[in-house]
């Protein structure tokens, strides 16, 4: 499975944010920053890091949508996108 090159640039574009976020969270807990800041910003890097991998699901789903492929070969990749799927949960 391949991204399209659109989906490419916006899972890159969300995985800069959440390389930034983590920067930043990094530097919080160095500065000894409060708990509670450090958290949030945790967990906006990890809503950034979930909605890439997401992406890259539905890109694949819509692939296989789109895909001639015989029945053997959907089912194949149908197992394979819900392996990746579960392991973002």
């Amino acid at each position: 499975m391949e991204l399209r090159p659109a989906d490419a640039a916006e899972v890159s574009r969300r995985l800069r944010r959440a390389h930034g976020q983590l920067a930043g969270v990094i530097a919080m807990i160095e500065a000894g920053r409060d708990c509670a800041e450090v958290v949030t910003q945790l967990a906006a890097t990890s809503r950034a890091l979930d909605r890439a991998g997401f992406k890259i699901v539905a890109s694949g789903l819509r692939q296989c949508l789109e895909a001639d492929g015989g029945a053997a070969e959907t089912a194949s990749a149908e197992a394979e996108l819900e392996h990746l799927f579960l392991s973002l949960a």
